[in-house]
């Protein structure tokens, strides 16, 4: 099986499981071995008391993208911790774009960087995320 061939098993047996980016809209726009890209529209009730979309939310947008990148070889894989920092609101009705690159595997122990982005290219935040594999796979090859 090629690493693209396993990257795109492994984000379906994921996004089989996946509840909460199903449920609040997100979608896979693309993955590669260490790699994934994720949209979500900000929906009206993804905005706080300032009206711009919670930061919550952004961070977990953040979050999916980097879970499909570090499970991205069909070895399960969970964050170890992980950082955001926000640079520009997201308001609603905004599509937004998380990119995952990984920038470091070994051993293991991943480290990943999201690029989160509007339809605009407007960089909305920037997360960085540390992964830890774990016992188990997502598929059976």
């Amino acid at each position: 099986m090629t690493g693209q061939a396993r990257a795109e098993a492994s984000a379906q047996a994921m996004w089989e499981s996946d509840r909460a980016s199903q449920y609040l809209g997100m979608q896979i726009v693309e993955v590669g071995e260490g790699q994934a890209t994720l949209q979500m529209t900000v929906r009206p009730e993804f905005c706080n008391g300032h009206g711009i979309c919670h930061g919550g939310l952004t961070f977990t947008l953040a979050d999916s993208a980097f879970a499909f990148a570090c499970n991205s070889r069909n070895q399960a894989t969970v964050a170890q911790h992980n950082q955001v920092s926000y640079l520009a609101p997201g308001r609603e009705g905004d599509v937004l774009t998380a990119t995952a690159r990984e920038v470091s595997l070994s051993g293991r122990s991943g480290l990943y960087d999201v690029t989160v982005t509007n339809q605009d290219a407007v960089v909305i935040a920037e997360f960085r995320g540390a992964s830890r594999a774990i016992r188990g796979q997502l598929f059976e090859e």
